[in-house]
């Protein structure tokens, strides 16, 4: 946009340096602009020299490429609109994952679930409850708590936040066809009925729908043909909250509690059952009771409600839930004023001043979830308290500053470290960032922010974009790891890949690949690989949570620009 931080990226694996560039205009070829604000780094990943170059001063709407010496950019754009309808463009990909009816395939999906296991009570346990609907997690068709429940809630923030942006081009169902609710708010409803099937009573949760054994190759989910012994494509399992270890012998999980699932479950309600109250009275009641429900057993059963794996050791090692009853408290205190949720919010966050990722080097996989701490948001800037609001603004500022030590000495001013999913901390960070600049007024980190942005559309080691189908006209995932490509050659719009990974954890991955030859592959490095092949699980596989995430930050920017063209 003509007001933002803007860099471009210039590397190059020869010894000469640069000092200048310059900005022409695509119709015309005309110079318009040019400067000497150059910073070079040291070499970094495979490239021996690394520049950025700033021009940030350039603030006229048009096309453009960046001239340095021979070598051309590709043309870019500049103008308030360049985000136009993004929010509501990713929220195809949420359709496409939808389970039970899907309108990207036109059919219905998992119709039998589910079989209930690890109940206490064995006249429950293996018995059938209707859990049908919420959304497939990936590629794969099994359906987390976890992630469902943020993404759910990430999508009614960006609702909360940014309103105006939204459309209404699409039923409840996902079909298209205006209904008179925005469509994100039909995606969060879609989440939110789930949710409430797999909580069906006060203490009685459940947190997944099947397992790796679903993990048998690409597939189209009407045609599931994943057997859990109740035969191919019948019944798939329904975990029960026990708040202990649970998945097969060889490989359990590290479960100690139920606390993280129920804060998820609780701060879901809580905001559903404010914004939906308007289109659904009744049901906005039913989840509004649900949410102190689950709050208060979250607080009987502390600790972490882990995904279980049954083939594989790969599942959510989520480490954290201090964080998730920090923000269903705040959520909650928001909604009733209720002053002992406000201390419960306070006593919880204190505990975690900085979500543990921001600063580190690495993680285990989903082990700090979710990636950013909105419960900090809310004490920092929402609840009123001046006490409150002082220490925490003080700790979302500290999660900011952590990540920007780590990146401000190289190029693309990144300071994510690449483990799986790396793309989703990059959105968490661009939002903290957003959130803070625009709470605070505080610009200081508005560079590492939009690099952060940049870095999702494109600036990166590999000069592509990490969202399928934006840019409409640029370099965007094609192969990804996905049934739809696969075998209907069809692409997941709107989904955000997994990102790019350590060298060292792409070697590792069990069955992660490359189908054919790597066009990428002079732009791989220790530092990080990212293949565009949809043998590669681990890079090129687009999530519904990550996607979700995306809500508020293409939010935010789609209105900044909409009030820039206004004034």
């Amino acid at each position: 946009m003509p007001d933002a931080v803007k860099n471009a990226v210039y590397v190059s694996n020869s010894d000469g340096g640069i000092t200048e560039f310059s900005i022409f205009s695509a119709d015309g070829d005309e110079k318009v602009y040019e400067s000497e604000q150059v910073t070079e780094f040291p070499e970094w990943g495979p490239f021996q020299k690394s520049y950025r170059l700033n021009f940030s001063d350039w603030k006229e709407p048009g096309q453009y490429y960046i001239q340095v010496g021979e070598v051309k950019s590709p043309v870019f754009q500049i103008g308030n609109d360049v985000y136009a309808h993004m929010a509501d463009y990713i929220l195809q990909y949420m359709r496409q994952q939808q389970c039970g009816y899907n309108p990207f395939y036109k059919d219905s999906c998992h119709v039998k679930d589910g079989f209930i296991i690890y109940n206490p009570d064995k006249k429950i346990d293996s018995t059938h409850i209707d859990v049908i609907g919420g959304w497939h997690d990936a590629t794969d068709y099994l359906q987390y708590v976890t992630t469902s429940a943020n993404a759910t809630y990430q999508m009614l923030f960006a609702y909360q936040q940014n309103p105006s942006v939204y459309g209404d081009h699409y039923q409840a169902n996902g079909d298209p066809g205006s209904n008179g609710i925005p469509d994100i708010l039909d995606q969060a409803k879609w989440g939110l009925d789930w949710l409430d099937k797999m909580n069906p009573s006060e203490g009685q949760m459940y947190n997944q729908i099947a397992d790796d054994r679903d993990h048998i190759g690409f597939k189209l989910p009407d045609k599931d043909t994943a057997d859990y012994g109740r035969g191919k494509g019948g019944e798939r399992p329904v975990y029960f909250c026990t708040g202990k270890p649970q998945g097969s012998t060889a490989h359990q999980n590290n479960a100690t509690g139920i606390a993280s699932t129920a804060g998820k479950y609780a701060s879901a309600f809580a905001l559903g059952s404010k914004l939906l109250k308007k289109y659904y009275p009744e049901f906005s009641e039913r989840i509004f009771k649900k949410a102190s429900e689950a709050y208060d057993f979250g607080k009987k059963n502390p600790g972490v409600c882990q995904t279980a794996c049954y083939v594989s050791p790969y599942f959510y090692e989520e480490g954290n839930w201090v964080d998730d009853m920090e923000l269903a408290a705040a959520q909650l205190y928001l909604l009733t004023k209720n002053e002992i949720y406000l201390k419960d919010a306070i006593g919880y966050g204190k505990q975690e001043p900085v979500t543990p990722w921001m600063g580190a080097d690495t993680a285990r996989h989903y082990q700090w979830y979710p990636f950013i701490n909105l419960g900090h948001y809310y004490l920092a800037y929402g609840t009123g308290d001046k006490e409150a609001s002082s220490l925490f603004d003080h700790y979302y500022q500290q999660g900011i500053q952590r990540v920007f030590n780590k990146g401000k000495n190289n190029p693309f001013f990144i300071g994510i470290p690449f483990i799986w999913c790396s793309n989703n901390l990059v959105v968490a960070m661009a939002t903290q960032s957003n959130l803070y600049r625009k709470a605070t007024g505080d610009e200081q980190y508005q560079e590492m922010e939009q690099s952060l942005i940049d870095w999702l559309f494109g600036c990166n080691p590999w000069g592509t974009s990490m969202i399928i189908g934006i840019p409409g006209n640029g370099d965007f995932p094609t192969q990804t790891h996905s049934g739809a490509v696969v075998l209907l050659n069809r692409q997941p719009l709107g989904g955000l890949v997994d990102g790019p990974i350590y060298r060292s954890i792409f070697e590792q991955h069990i069955g992660s690949g490359l189908s054919g030859e790597d066009p990428y592959r002079a732009f791989q490095s220790s530092v990080a690989v990212y293949h565009d092949d949809t043998g590669d699980y681990s890079t090129n596989e687009p999530t519904m949570d990550g996607t979700a995430s995306l809500s508020y930050l293409l939010s935010a920017l789609e209105s900044e620009g909409k009030k820039e063209n206004r004034d």
